[in-house]
């Protein structure tokens, strides 16, 4: 099963989509949960999830705007969208009556 921060990770990834690179998917996470993220966190995240075979990095080409700088471009695979299905659907279910969940009991 994943850990939080990994469904963050290939959450980003998926909704970035062909967008998906460090920088971005950084700022994408800080902007959705109002939580900090470190590029190391994330870096170290991408290469377990790249190792699991959950996604796939490549370096994209240079740009003016990144001081000639390279992105590592970053794709979601058949088995890492698996994974945050069944990592999402977990989630769901075992939220059904708590006190967080719509329609859940009263604390």
């Amino acid at each position: 099963m994943l850990g939080e921060f990994e469904y963050l990770v290939l959450s980003s990834a998926a909704r970035l989509g062909k967008d998906a690179y460090g920088a971005a998917m950084r700022q994408d996470i800080e902007t959705v949960t109002g939580r900090s993220c470190s590029i190391g966190a994330l870096y170290t995240t991408l290469d377990r999830l790249e190792q699991k075979g959950f996604l796939t990095t490549s370096i994209g080409q240079p740009s003016a705007e990144r001081g000639g700088r390279a992105k590592r471009m970053v794709k979601i695979t058949p088995e890492g969208i698996r994974a945050a299905r069944s990592f999402y659907r977990a989630v769901v279910k075992i939220s059904v009556g708590a006190v967080w969940a719509p329609g859940g009991a009263d604390a």
